[in-house]
């Protein structure tokens, strides 16, 4: 499909599901009714983990064949969006929390989960990664990031680029956030965007696994901390929202909070 693109806001479209636990067929075949639901949008955004849900165990589900980012490439080239979302991934031998920006060329931007969620042995069985990533797409800059790295405002920080602006304008927190912690998700995506001066879009999902039960609370949050569109609680849900980088760019500039960050 043939993007158009008339303008620099972009159509985001976040889907608070359900994931069938360690079975990423099951998990493909849902979205693929999913997908043909959500209408126009530029970007589709998925939780943490989406094709197996969240396992600090990969050995038994990991991907090693890519065969869910393949999945990811067709849809994106067939409906003309871009899709994101983490997958754990096996590479070289080593085991990975992947983020996957997936766009509709065929290119595709990795980012590895930094802050491996030690509290339930994440950090035993993956690799972290070592690099802040910002892809630019349709002109709007997204910082990829993976649940538990919401808790670490140093390594998510926007700062002022070479050219006089800001590094990104959306960040973008994909998750397995339980319930017993909702609060904190919550508060704190609020507290990124403030902080940072952008739009922050957190996709968490539902349900249940064998640990933790998730009630959602999929959100995107404005630079002044207002929510602009949620998902309701406990339920399956695709919500679509617009940015507006011409208001973004104004209030930057009319509170210019980004220039006063002491670099250390």
């Amino acid at each position: 499909m043939t993007r158009i693109k008339s303008s620099l806001n972009m159509k985001v479209t976040l889907m608070q599901i359900d994931l069938s636990w360690a079975d990423p067929i099951a998990n493909i075949r849902r979205n693929e009714q999913r997908l043909e639901k959500i209408g126009k949008t530029d970007l589709v955004i998925f939780p943490e983990m989406f094709s197996t849900g969240f396992a600090t165990s990969p050995e038994r589900i990991a991907e090693k064949d890519g065969a869910t980012l393949e999945w990811m490439k067709t849809k994106s080239r067939q409906y003309g969006f871009a899709m994101a979302g983490s997958i754990a991934t096996e590479d070289d031998g080593r085991y990975y929390n992947r983020f996957h920006f997936v766009e509709p060329s065929g290119k595709v931007t990795i980012y590895d989960k930094r802050h491996l969620f030690s509290y339930s042995g994440e950090d035993l069985r993956y690799t972290p990664g070592t690099e802040k990533v910002i892809v630019e797409y349709d002109g709007i800059r997204i910082l990829l990031q993976i649940c538990y790295d919401l808790r670490f405002p140093e390594t998510c920080r926007n700062g002022i680029n070479a050219k006089g602006s800001a590094e990104y304008d959306l960040a973008i927190f994909v998750a397995s956030w339980p319930l017993r912690r909702v609060e904190a998700w919550s508060t704190l995506l609020k507290a990124r965007a403030i902080e940072n001066q952008c739009y922050v879009i957190g996709v968490n999902r539902i349900g249940k696994d064998p640990d933790c039960e998730y009630s959602g609370a999929s959100a995107a949050v404005d630079p002044l901390g207002k929510t602009v569109i949620a998902c309701a609680p406990f339920k399956e849900e695709y919500v679509t929202f617009d940015t507006d980088m011409e208001t973004l760019a104004a209030f930057r500039q009319s509170f210019p909070v980004l220039k006063d960050i002491i670099v250390h």
